[in-house]
């Protein structure tokens, strides 16, 4: 079956909504300990990523948990943002596959709040 659009049907555009929802679900499947260990930080959808960072999926900008000590109080929140465009777009607009890039995108950005960083994503496989 084909959509007026061009697409098929299991290439049907994601719409923001959607979005968001497959951003929830990824966050409400994290394991327990760590939804209740997460402490002062949002999560954001935002539709590009920087224009310097084209191909970015998502990004985590805060204080990780290891880093915070006593001096720690009253900040912002941290925030992880999720670029929508660059994960569908990664993800071939296919709602599965950005359901699962999603989930991946969202357990990296939670892992740098935790204090992970890049290099050791690398060596566990889950970058």
């Amino acid at each position: 079956m084909v959509t007026p659009r061009g697409y098929a049907a299991s290439m049907a555009p994601i719409t923001r909504e959607r979005f968001e929802e497959l951003v929830a679900e990824a966050l409400d499947g994290l394991p327990a300990w760590v939804l209740e260990a997460m402490d002062n930080v949002e999560v954001l959808v935002e539709d590009l990523p920087p224009a310097d960072q084209r191909n970015l999926l998502g990004l985590y900008h805060g204080v990780p948990l290891t880093e915070r000590g006593s001096h720690y109080a009253w900040v912002a929140p941290d925030t992880i943002t999720l670029y929508r465009a660059t994960i569908m777009s990664a993800a071939g607009h296919r709602e599965d596959r950005v359901r699962e890039q999603v989930r991946r995108t969202v357990t990296h950005e939670v892992a740098h709040h935790f204090g992970i960083s890049d290099e050791r994503l690398h060596e566990l496989d889950a970058y």
